[in-house]
């Protein structure tokens, strides 16, 4: 991974806290005061005005990360992907299955949501896993990476605060990447093939405004689909100074869950693997809207997300931190 452009030297990362006390060892579990030199565990004193609830504003965090390189560089590749397809259909002709059965990509130029509903198709397998690892991957152990992390806490910015702040802010960038691919389709599409009905590969449309609230239905199901990929991020981004090990780790372990979901013989074992229920969205493209498994998709996805997460602050709170 590359280093980011803005990142924070240590006298910036005080500041940018906006904290006016001061704290101990960096090991300590950002504290708001300090102990005595002796080790004493002495009388804490804090600073006048100072508010472990200010430290870290998301405001800070997230201006700071939307002028990362790697930011600007996954949003570019976001939106040029529609412009990729639309290429693609316009030097091969028109999308069409060699056999009789239909499937959504041969429906791609039948209308704008249609062409939508095909790029959230061919991106949310891997594509989509690649920002959301990034963005989660890379919250704290970049800053270790930087030698940065310490310089925070002793700002001080509390342990829990400035993880808090980090997820807030990846969720937000993760969830725009996921809504930034459907929007700029649907306006490519719309351009390209009109604004229509939402042509079904089983037959039958559905009318804009049903197909309009299918799409938001996927995009938030595929949001919350991520959420173990993020997770998984999250963790390991506390349990290594190396972003790109944080990154790769949740990537890798996406892709052999999608690996495992392929082996029939591990049967209901299978109900238990987050990339078995990633294309429930598929129901939305349906004349009658099955909410079952996407409920089943969605609490499987929470359940673990949240273990992580949980996981994730425990670790951070127990870590020597040196860097």
């Amino acid at each position: 991974m590359s280093s980011s452009s803005t990142s924070t030297p240590p006298a910036e990362g005080a500041e940018a806290t906006g904290a006016t006390g001061s704290a101990g060892a960096t090991g300590s579990a950002g504290a708001t005061g300090s102990a005595g030199r002796d080790g004493s565990a002495g009388p804490r004193e804090v600073a006048d005005g100072y508010r472990a609830g200010r430290t870290l504003p998301v405001r800070v965090e997230l201006i700071r990360q939307l002028k990362r390189r790697r930011t600007l560089v996954m949003g570019g590749i976001l939106f040029a992907l529609p412009f990729v397809l639309l290429v693609a259909f316009r030097i091969g002709g028109e999308p069409g299955g060699a056999s009789n059965q239909v499937s959504l990509m041969d429906s791609a130029t039948a209308s704008g949501a249609n062409f939508a509903a095909v790029n959230l198709f061919a991106s949310a397998g891997f594509l989509l896993v690649v920002p959301v690892a990034l963005f989660f991957g890379d919250t704290v152990a970049s800053e270790a990476g930087w030698s940065s992390l310490r310089y925070l806490l002793a700002a001080p910015v509390p342990r829990a605060r400035l993880l808090w702040s980090k997820l807030v802010v990846a969720l937000l960038l993760s969830l725009a990447a996921i809504v930034l691919l459907p929007l700029v389709a649907l306006a490519v599409g719309t351009v390209a093939y009109g604004w229509g009905p939402l042509e079904l590969p089983t037959g039958g449309s559905l009318p804009t405004g049903t197909a309009a609230e299918r799409l938001a239905i996927t995009v938030a199901y595929v949001f919350v689909s991520q959420l173990v990929t993020a997770a998984l991020a999250f963790w390991l981004s506390t349990k290594t100074d190396a972003p790109l090990g944080a990154v790769g780790g949740a990537v890798g372990l996406t892709i052999i869950g999608n690996v495992l979901d392929e082996v029939t013989a591990l049967g209901d074992w299978r109900d238990f693997l987050p990339a078995h229920w990633q294309y429930a969205w598929l129901d939305t493209v349906r004349p009658d809207l099955d909410w079952t498994r996407l409920i089943q998709g969605t609490s499987l996805s929470v359940t673990y997300a949240l273990v992580l997460f949980a996981l994730a602050f425990r670790n951070f709170a127990r870590k020597d931190v040196v860097s």
